[in-house]
C-alpha cells in the first residue's frame, strides 16, 4: 500500500506540475489580459492586481517545474496552497453569485466560467499531492516510469475536462 501511495503521489506531482507549468506559460503568453482576470475576482485591492499578475505566472512555472523535478516538500506545500487559494477565490465569487467570470486557468482560447466543479477539481488535485508529503519507500525505475505516465495521464485528463467544461459553458449557438 505504501508503494502504491508513493507512486500515486509522484504521479500527482508530475501531473499537477505539468498543469501549473503550462498554465504559467499560458498566463505569460496572455499577460496583457491577466490583470483583468485577477481584478474580476474582486478579492485584491487595485494596487495589488498588477504585482499579482506579474508574480503568479512565474510562481506557477517555478512550482510546476520543481514538482516535475521531484522537489520536496516546499514545492508540494506551495502547490497545495496555490490550488486551495484558487479554489477559495472561486468559491467566494460563486457565493457572491459571480459565476460568469472566467476562471483564469490558463486556457485563454476557451473561456471557462467558475463553478463548484472547478472548486472540487482544485480540492482533488491538492488532495492527490498529500501522499507525496509522507515518507515513502524507494521507487524502482518501473515505479518511476509508471508514475510519470500516470502524471501525464492526469494532465491530459485535466485538459480534457477543462475543454469539455468550457465548451458546455458556451451558448448553444456557438457550439455548432
Amino acid at each position: 500500500m505504501e508503494l502504491g501511495l508513493a507512486i500515486m503521489g509522484l504521479a500527482a506531482s508530475v501531473g499537477v506540475g505539468l498543469i501549473l507549468l503550462i498554465a504559467g506559460f499560458e498566463k505569460l503568453r496572455h499577460r496583457i489580459l491577466l490583470p483583468g482576470v485577477i481584478a474580476n475576482y474582486r478579492l485584491l485591492p487595485n494596487g495589488l492586481v498588477a504585482p499579482a499578475a506579474t508574480i503568479l505566472p512565474i510562481a506557477e512555472i517555478l512550482i510546476g517545474a520543481a514538482l516535475i523535478a521531484g522537489g520536496w516538500p516546499l514545492p508540494l506545500l506551495l502547490a497545495i496552497l496555490l490550488l486551495i487559494l484558487f479554489g477559495a477565490a472561486m468559491a467566494i465569487n460563486i457565493r457572491r453569485g459571480r459565476t460568469h467570470i472566467d476562471c483564469g486557468c490558463g486556457r485563454s482560447q476557451l473561456r471557462h466560467p467558475i463553478g463548484w466543479s472547478l472548486v472540487g477539481r482544485n480540492a482533488v488535485l491538492a488532495t492527490l499531492l498529500v501522499p507525496r508529503l509522507w515518507d515513502a519507500p524507494p521507487l524502482g525505475a518501473m515505479d518511476i516510469a509508471t508514475a510519470m505516465v500516470g502524471g501525464v495521464a492526469l494532465y491530459l485528463a485535466y485538459l480534457l475536462c477543462n475543454s469539455i467544461g468550457a465548451l458546455l459553458a458556451l451558448p448553444a449557438a456557438h457550439r455548432r
